[in-house]
């Protein structure tokens, strides 16, 4: 499946354009394809960045490109493949994201996938990404393994759709079921990884699948988007967590623990608030890294149950969000009111408070936005606070 040249100059001439407005002023028989084609390539442009410098790519259905991993996400479990690796399975094809950017690592890369229309774009696309060592097999991933002969690494990311078009969040909901195929899995490689959604439980997740010997929490600008799940044969019983949030600047804040670790740390709540207020990123929390975090950083948790930090001196490299407390008040309006004295507006969030951010917009009449960050939450001491602050 190609696009022909006039196509691909309609689609290029009309890229930035509303697709609604486009499908009212062009009556043409291929306006359905051309609009998913138009459609595909603005996703493109802000989540597969170098799928969207090539022009002739062809996109799937929204579905499947609205599943996809972003390239900052695919780029980073590339990233993750041992060395010395030459044969590689992608057993859940879909768009063929995470295919493509994995592929590259191997000698030999089979794209699997039972659906023949993405398989056919599968073909056109990886051509046009220069992928010379890539196999497209339309096959479901449990023939296909019976079939095949050992692979060293395997990649699924199993639909979390059921037969209705429903999202779904067990793992056993999920198509393929990888607990009804995890021992063919361990049978045919050493090494599998397993993409799911952020929502799943993951202490729950590792009961259920065993033999995992790493967890990948991964963020993109603070937004938990996939847990990756890492099995081995010689998995040891307790995996490593690695905590990742991934910034489109480049950056990568990475913190590593497992759960022996958080459960055996001993970490002092504050007795005061210091000058400066940490919220650790989406991954850590994800993960439940609370006092692992508190303990490497030397910061201080504000109450048990918070999830919130302060220090005294700024702790410059802490995974998350630095603020500087420019002032704090109980909620009474005797201590409140010079406190949010000429203040119009403030981004407010709660932890571990009685209140919503509706209620205390109501009682505060602030309006979202502006420079301050106000922190609704709960001291060591039981005591309810506002922590005004700034961002750094």
């Amino acid at each position: 499946m190609r696009l022909t040249p006039e196509q691909k100059d309609f689609v290029l001439k009309h890229e930035r354009e509303n697709i609604r407005d486009l499908a009212l002023r062009f009556s043409r028989e291929d306006m359905p394809f051309l609009l998913s084609q138009i459609a595909g390539r603005q996703i493109a442009a802000e989540k597969i960045f170098s799928w969207h410098e090539k022009e002739a790519i062809v996109y799937p259905p929204h579905l499947s490109i609205e599943q996809a991993s972003s390239e900052i996400a695919a780029r980073y479990k590339a990233s993750l493949v041992p060395q010395g690796m030459s044969v590689f399975a992608d057993l859940t094809g879909g768009m063929g994201v995470d295919f493509s950017f994995f592929a590259p690592k191997f000698r030999k890369s089979v794209y699997v996938e039972q659906n023949a229309e993405l398989c056919e774009i599968a073909e056109t696309n990886f051509s046009l990404l220069g992928l010379q060592n890539a196999e497209v097999c339309c096959s479901d991933s449990k023939n296909f393994l019976e079939k095949t002969d050992r692979i060293d690494f395997i990649y699924l990311d199993p639909s979390r759709r059921n037969n209705a078009g429903r999202k779904v969040f067990r793992m056993e909901d999920c198509s393929p079921d990888l607990l009804a195929i995890k021992t063919l899995l361990l049978e045919k490689s050493e090494t599998i990884m397993v993409k799911y959604s952020p929502m799943l439980d993951i202490s729950q997740a590792l009961k259920s699948l065993g033999k995992v010997s790493e967890v990948h929490i991964v963020s993109v600008d603070n937004e938990c988007k996939e847990l990756l799940f890492v099995l081995s044969k010689n998995a040891k019983d307790e995996p490593r967590l690695a905590a990742v949030n991934l910034k489109k600047s480049g950056a990568i804040e990475f913190f590593s623990f497992t759960f022996p670790d958080e459960q055996q740390t001993a970490v002092p709540l504050a007795d005061t608030v210091g000058r400066y207020l940490y919220e650790p990123n989406a991954s850590i929390l994800k993960a439940g890294a609370f006092k692992s975090v508190a303990k490497r950083y030397d910061v201080v948790k504000l109450h048990a149950n918070s999830h919130l930090y302060t220090s005294g001196e700024i702790v410059s490299d802490f995974p998350g969000r630095i603020f500087e407390i420019v002032g704090h008040c109980t909620p009474n309006k005797r201590e409140s009111k010079p406190i949010l004295a000429d203040l119009k507006k403030a981004n407010i969030a709660v932890r571990n408070f009685p209140m919503s951010v509706a209620e205390i917009r109501k009682k505060t009449g602030l309006k979202e936005g502006g420079d301050i960050y106000l922190f609704a939450t709960t001291l060591a001491d039981e005591r309810k606070v506002w922590l005004k602050c700034r961002k750094i």
